[in-house]
């Protein structure tokens, strides 16, 4: 059995525990990070299939004044293209370039909706209203990446001046916390519109989070080589800084009284400080507590009973695509990561309602009514396209391109089915309907150029990241979230009850992206750092 002793040790390989790994090892504390897999960067990552290069997790990545300051002051290069995105319906497809582009949505809404015209029109003004808080948040470069009492330029002219209009923000944002559903049903009478405009978020997303999409179209950016550059890049920097990195190690067990974690195979890793930055339950559940206070042993237990009552995010099945058409044929219709709905009518109950009914009856159901609910799903449905080729043409084979095609899918359906045995038959049954519905839409004659395919289902996401549920973006908006999410409140995102383990991602902070995974990363980091001096 070997026994280890680090100043930190990280577990979790995501972007949020790399982050928290880099500023920890730069301080030259000994630091190990520890990930399950043999890959890292979790849901941001990439991988190479028969020289097509395909995106894992995100399709793209939102600065939000905090990607490219941590990379400045981490030392890491990458170069980065804007990430054009396309809005799709029907045979109507909008490219977002600039504010512009705002009036070209609002006109395509209409000509679907033409009787809708003086509620698009009030939708409208509550997004760009949503645009301008969403300025004011991501206005300036992070302060967390920031050398504040050595930047006196940035402190005075900078950061000063934006604080009152941060601070001012919050009210305008906690009045837009309804879910989106509900608030657009206040302001739209037409049930489908609301389906085509909300369909694309996660069940009961609040409204400023959801109403914020068009600002992070025209921010996206992506990084050249590939959604996976990024991990890379933090991956080099803790191997510069003289951090140690395990891979296909698990941690097991951890003894918080005596400080060390012990994985599969035994092995035992002391530690001053840990970083937990994977899943919240599997934490709670292999954290043993020995002799520990008391009152941080009933600390532990209630949060413990919070965080399992709190329901895991929605996920996702993706469909990988290497196609025997050149890129041209796809930036003819749209751009690199498109949005696009096959069908004005929008999904109304078929993924929310439906889904709970089937669910609670599966035992009456059949396969045959099960599929035919997958026809209905995928008819109606929004998708998500992208094409790493037309960010950067050295990710697919010349003269051919590569498509990932997701769709927002519960968990609990495919766990069901695998019960049943039937999850092989459908995720083909997925995988070939959304080609033919692709192929009879918007790419003709898709199908016919497919030469190689595959998919991920959300079985598939909780097995290789880790993540409850397959969730992708952390706690569920439809039940009481069990982490902190409120913006002002995020420092706290990273205790725990127990005073030297701090938490970071997805799981800490809700609603959780590449930047929030970022900044908690950090903040754990700091905690560790600042108690370490």
């Amino acid at each position: 059995m070997a026994h280890n002793r680090y100043d930190a040790i990280i577990v979790g390989g995501g972007i949020a525990g790399l982050t928290a790994a880099a500023y920890i090892s730069r301080t030259g504390r000994k630091t190990l990070l520890v990930e399950k897999n043999n890959d890292l960067g979790g849901l941001v990552g990439s991988f190479e299939s028969d020289g097509f290069v395909f995106d894992a997790g995100v399709r793209a990545i939102l600065d939000a004044g905090v990607i490219l300051p941590m990379l400045k002051d981490l030392g890491i290069e990458l170069e980065f293209v804007r990430s054009r995105v396309s809005l799709g319906i029907e045979d109507k497809i909008v490219n977002i370039e600039d504010l512009s582009s705002v009036d070209e949505y609002r006109n395509l809404l209409a000509t679907f909706y033409p009787d809708s015209a003086e509620d698009i029109d009030q939708f409208i003004e509550t997004m760009l209203k949503v645009m301008k808080l969403l300025d004011v948040l991501y206005g300036i470069e992070n302060p967390l990446f920031k050398d504040i009492p050595k930047d006196k330029e940035y402190l005075f002219k900078t950061l000063l001046p934006w604080l009152p209009r941060f601070l001012a923000t919050f009210g305008k944002i906690n009045r837009l916390n309804k879910p989106c559903e509900e608030y657009l049903g206040g302001i739209i009478k037409d049930q489908s519109l609301i389906d085509i405009i909300s369909q694309h978020f996660f069940k009961k997303t609040p409204t400023f989070f959801a109403l914020s999409y068009f600002t992070l179209y025209l921010s996206y950016i992506y990084p050249k080589g590939a959604i996976g550059k990024l991990p890379g890049g933090l991956v080099e920097k803790i191997h510069e800084f003289q951090g140690e990195i395990l891979t296909n190690t698990r941690v097991k067990e951890i003894s918080a009284d005596e400080q060390f974690v012990v994985d599969d195979n035994n092995n035992k890793y002391f530690y001053n400080d840990l970083v937990w930055a994977a899943d919240l339950n599997t934490f709670y559940n292999i954290t043993k507590l020995g002799s520990m206070a008391p009152k941080i042993k009933s600390n532990f237990a209630n949060t413990k009973e919070i965080i399992q009552k709190g329901k895991p995010g929605e996920s996702v099945f993706s469909l990988f695509l290497g196609v025997d058409l050149p890129p041209a044929y796809f930036k003819d219709i749209s751009h690199g990561h498109f949005f696009y709905t096959p069908s004005r009518k929008g999904l109304g109950d078929i993924n929310k309602g439906e889904v709970k009914e089937m669910l609670e009856n599966w035992k009456t159901l059949d396969k045959q009514e099960i599929f035919a609910w997958l026809d209905r799903l995928l008819q109606y449905s929004s998708f998500e396209i992208s094409i790493p080729g037309l960010r950067d043409s050295n990710l697919a084979p010349e003269g051919k391109s590569g498509l990932i095609v997701s769709i927002l899918m519960e968990y609990e359906l495919f766990d069901k089915l695998k019960e049943n045995g039937w999850d092989e038959e459908f995720r083909q049954q997925l995988e070939t309907k959304i080609i033919a519905i692709l192929s009879e839409t918007i790419y003709p004659g898709l199908k016919d150029k497919v030469e190689k395919q595959f998919s991920i289902t959300p079985l598939s996401v909780e097995k290789r990241t880790g993540s409850a549920g397959g969730a992708i973006v952390g706690w569920s908006f439809e039940s009481t979230i069990p982490v902190v999410n409120k913006t002002q409140k995020v420092g706290k995102s990273v205790l725990t009850p127990i005073p030297n383990i701090y938490q970071a991602g997805q799981w800490a902070y809700n609603p959780a992206g590449v930047p929030t995974c970022i900044i908690t990363g950090k903040l754990a980091a700091d905690r560790v750092n600042k108690k370490s001096q």
